[in-house]
């Protein structure tokens, strides 16, 4: 997704095209430890020049793999969004109060770290994972420990009967008749 300014320029008399196509975004992983993997990202929208500024109109749908903020599990994330980014074709710099507003670099408008940018910023900051198929998504026992409910804690402490020594057996006896 790569245009030349006189290969967008050439286009200028045509009320809008089409933009479609796949972009791969896998080396956003290496910029985000959060982020596990990324599909190609499906790329949808439309172009077109006006005053000799190139609007762009794009829908980015893919998945994103994001680490559960409870258990650390995959969480495959959908996401959908949409972009809009003008580029200025007349040589004059862009106007720095709109953010929108880019200048083609070497002569060319590549839209991939605009597409990457726009992904990051829908980028959700946790996403917890959901139980599925009755499968748990956490170790629920391990080496001396495992995973109890309150109801299983609470029969387990009313089973529990009070150990005394037998040496302070007559003491317990002392202080049972001091509460009544």
């Amino acid at each position: 997704m790569k245009w030349g300014i006189q290969q967008l320029l050439s286009k200028k008399h045509e009320q809008s095209f089409n933009i479609e196509g796949s972009a791969d975004v896998s080396e956003m992983i290496e910029r985000d430890k959060e982020l596990r993997d990324i599909s190609a990202v499906q790329v949808q929208g439309e172009g077109s020049i006006v005053e000799e500024t190139f609007h762009v109109s794009l829908r980015l749908k893919g998945t994103m793999i994001l680490p559960c903020a409870r258990t650390l599990a995959d969480v495959h994330h959908p996401f959908d969004v949409e972009m809009f980014e003008a580029f200025r074709l007349d040589g004059m710099p862009a106007d720095e109060e709109n953010i929108n507003e880019h200048e083609p670099e070497d002569g060319f408008v590549d839209l991939l770290p605009y597409i990457k940018e726009n992904i990051f910023l829908e980028m959700p900051f946790r996403v917890f994972a959901k139980e599925g198929d009755g499968e748990p998504l956490a170790p629920q026992s391990g080496d001396d420990w495992r995973v109890i409910s309150e109801d299983e804690l609470i029969k387990e402490r009313e089973q529990e009967a009070p150990k005394v020594d037998p040496r302070m057996a007559d003491l317990s006896k002392y202080f049972d008749k001091g509460s009544s």
